[in-house]
């Protein structure tokens, strides 16, 4: 039976979250305050400031809880074959896999939300019960050409993401079309579709600074569903991956047929869990 790690992304984060894993590793805790020049620990406790649900602090604070948990599990004997994660949480599963440091991690996914956090003016919705092709035709009819399907988290839940009027005018029409449901989502921008080409590229030039290893076990990308197949593959796919749909359903499917028996969630929350069931 081989064991799977998935780790969550944005959306995930929720406050409190770490208490279980901060008083385990209170060294790595010290050095990841001491890297970003603030206190994560507070952020992820607290949340006094209400940063938690501000990209540039969500993202160094989701990727320090699910790093943690993994390590975790993995000290009380769990040791994933595979693993996967959505969006930012693939920065978790690489560094959990050895192909960074943990604190090479954190510097990226501090720089990655930084550079994230510029892009104003965008928004995302999940659209529930609606098939691709009748969204791709809704979107077609009400003129929303600049939203993109950012997530395709499992047959029957998308993620679309583009400028928020656009995001805003096709609600009603989505419905129209027969989902069940469209939620507008508390994000900050339009995260995976083209409003993040020059992130991406900024993120590109940031990267050239870091040297990546051979993953320990296999890690699938959002890009393309499969795993990395070596350290010279990891920096263009996760350059690729801001802006690029991350094919969240079809790598549970690939994961599947490579052995994966038994799923687990490493970082705050059971949104993967809850995808797991919905996808055949």
């Amino acid at each position: 039976m081989s064991l799977a790690f998935l780790f969550p992304g944005q959306g995930s984060q929720a406050k409190g979250m770490g208490a279980d894993v901060f008083t385990r590793f209170p060294e790595l805790l010290e050095q990841a305050n001491k890297e970003v020049g603030y206190s994560l620990c507070d952020i992820c406790l607290a949340d006094d400031s209400d940063q938690l649900g501000q990209t540039q602090f969500t993202q160094p604070a989701l990727y320090l809880v699910s790093y943690l948990e993994a390590k975790s599990k993995i000290e009380d004997g769990q040791h994933p074959a595979l693993a996967a994660g959505h969006s930012v949480g693939e920065f978790a599963a690489l560094a959990t896999a050895g192909a960074f440091s943990f604190m090479e991690g954190l510097r990226m996914v501090s720089k990655r939300g930084e550079i994230m956090s510029k892009v104003s003016g965008g928004g995302m919705a999940a659209v529930i019960g609606l098939d691709v092709e009748n969204i791709r035709l809704t979107l077609e009819k009400a003129g929303a050409d600049q939203v993109d399907l950012a997530n395709f988290n499992s047959p029957g839940q998308i993620v679309l993401s583009g400028p928020a009027n656009q995001i805003e005018t096709i609600l009603s029409p989505l419905k129209v079309a027969g989902a069940r449901m469209v939620v507008p989502l508390k994000v900050s921008g339009a995260f995976h579709s083209r409003m993040m080409e020059e992130p991406a590229r900024e993120f590109g030039n940031f990267l050239n600074e870091f040297t990546f290893s051979n993953p320990s076990f296999p890690v699938y990308s959002n890009v393309d569903a499969c795993p990395y197949k070596d350290g010279d593959s990891i920096a263009p796919l996760l350059i690729r991956q801001i802006h690029s749909s991350v094919l969240w359903s079809e790598t549970i499917t690939k994961m599947r047929e490579s052995g994966a028996v038994e799923f687990l969630e490493c970082g705050p929350g059971n949104v993967l869990t809850k995808l797991l069931r919905q996808i055949p």
